[in-house]
């Protein structure tokens, strides 16, 4: 039962930090934000696992996570106030406008803005952009303004 709870809390604990720590997605990682992982997962497998490295034991914290999240994702359906626990998208560029305390809120810089503008949708310029929306999983959709489509 030890592990059950050692798993739930680092799942809770592991969850509320990458909340803190902002939205980006697996694509947009730098060197830096891998490296920080890999150092995250190797603490949580010791915080996890104490001093059990049994197959049993890592079978049942797997499980464990497992379970919370499917749990989680469950209670998310079904409670409003749950889901805006895991935000919603964010519009941070609107009619050409960078929107500079979502921005900074998001830790986006428009050089951020403008390589997903140029790489997603090839617009050059900001003042193109209709709107400029970083998703719940870290990516930005670029709208771009209908005369920028042609």
């Amino acid at each position: 039962m030890d592990s059950v709870l050692r798993a739930a809390v680092m799942y809770f604990v592991v969850w509320v930090l990458f909340k803190v720590a902002g939205r980006r997605s697996l694509a947009d990682l730098t060197a830096f934000d891998f490296v920080l992982l890999l150092i995250i997962g190797e603490a949580t497998q010791q915080a996890l696992l104490g001093d059990d490295f049994s197959v049993t034991n890592a079978v049942l914290i797997i499980s464990t996570l497992i379970a919370m999240d499917v749990v989680f994702s469950y209670a998310k359906q079904r409670s409003p106030a749950l889901a805006k626990l895991d935000g919603g998208p964010t519009i941070v560029v609107e009619n050409g406008q960078p929107l500079k305390a979502r921005m900074r809120q998001a830790r986006l810089t428009e050089a951020d803005i403008m390589e997903a503008a140029r790489s997603n949708q090839a617009v050059v310029d900001m003042a193109d952009i209709q709107y400029a929306i970083i998703e719940r999983n870290g990516t930005l959709s670029i709208i771009p303004r209908p005369q920028a489509q042609q």
